[in-house]
C-alpha cells in the first residue's frame, strides 16, 4: 500500500479540528489554521501537527471515542510503519516538504478523544512513537485528500 493523506484539518482554535478537502501550507502553518495556545502550539517548528492513521484506527479499535480531527492534527496520513517516523524525519506530502521537529505532548484539551479522558495514550514519553507529531514546512504549497506521502530521507 503506498502511503496518502487521510484527513486534513483547521480550526480558529482549540479541537476538535474541523475537516477540510485541501490545505494550503506556508511556512506558518495552514491557512485558515489557528492555535489557543500560543506558548504550546504553532510557530515555524510547530506549523504542522501529523498524525498516522493507524494509530487512530487502534486507539478506535480499543472503543476510545477519538476521531479524525479530534486529538488537533492538521494532516492525518496512512501508510507509513510506525515508529517510521521520528524527530528530523522529512515527508513529502503532496507539494510541500516538512521536517518533524519534535512529539507533539497530549494535554487535557483532548481528554474527550479518550476513555477515562486518558489523553496520555498518545504520549511519546509514554508509548514511544504512538504519537503526534509537529513538523516544520521546507517547502510550501497545497496538499489534497489522497495526496502520495513519501518519506524523503
Amino acid at each position: 500500500m503506498s502511503a496518502k493523506v487521510t484527513g486534513l484539518h483547521i480550526s480558529s482554535g482549540g479541537v476538535p479540528k474541523t475537516p477540510v478537502h485541501s490545505l494550503s501550507v506556508s511556512t506558518n502553518g495552514c491557512q485558515g489554521d489557528d492555535q489557543d495556545d500560543k506558548k504550546h502550539h504553532g510557530g515555524k517548528n510547530k506549523a504542522i501537527c501529523l498524525f498516522q492513521q493507524e494509530i487512530l484506527d487502534s486507539l478506535s479499535s480499543n472503543g476510545h471515542p477519538i476521531y479524525p480531527g479530534s486529538t488537533g492534527e492538521n494532516i492525518l496520513i496512512e501508510g507509513i510503519e510506525i515508529g517510521s517516523i521520528e524527530v528530523g524525519t522529512c515527508l513529502k506530502i503532496g507539494e510541500i516538504e516538512i521536517t518533524v521537529t519534535q512529539d507533539a505532548p497530549p494535554c487535557k484539551t483532548i481528554r474527550n478523544s479518550f476513555i477515562d479522558g486518558e489523553f496520555t495514550k498518545i504520549s511519546h514519553r509514554k508509548n514511544t512513537n504512538f504519537t503526534r507529531w509537529y513538523a516544520a514546512v521546507k517547502s510550501t504549497g497545497n496538499v489534497n485528500i489522497g495526496d502520495k506521502v513519501e518519506l524523503i530521507n
